[in-house]
């Protein structure tokens, strides 16, 4: 994983969120489970109100830091991509 991806991920692994080694389509990035929200909600696809498009501010403020955007590639998961 490129470093920005490695360092966005570790940060997000160490709030909790649960995130998912590999793209999609496996890129050498990772994903976000948007169905793991068991203590926190970190994404709702349904629930666009809440957060940034359904993302919870702490996932997105970290994705930012390090160049990067969140994007639903379905109603469980959002792929992480650079901007």
């Amino acid at each position: 994983m490129k470093i920005n991806y490695r360092k966005a991920f570790n940060k997000l692994k160490a709030i909790g969120a649960p995130v998912i080694e590999g793209g999609w389509n496996g890129e050498d990035t990772f994903r976000i489970s948007g169905e793991y929200n068991d203590e926190k909600i970190w994404a709702d696809y349904w629930n666009q109100n809440f957060g940034q498009c359904g993302i919870a501010h702490e996932i997105q403020q970290i994705l930012t830091e390090h160049d990067l955007f969140a994007e639903w590639i379905n109603g469980g998961v959002l792929g992480v991509y650079e901007i």
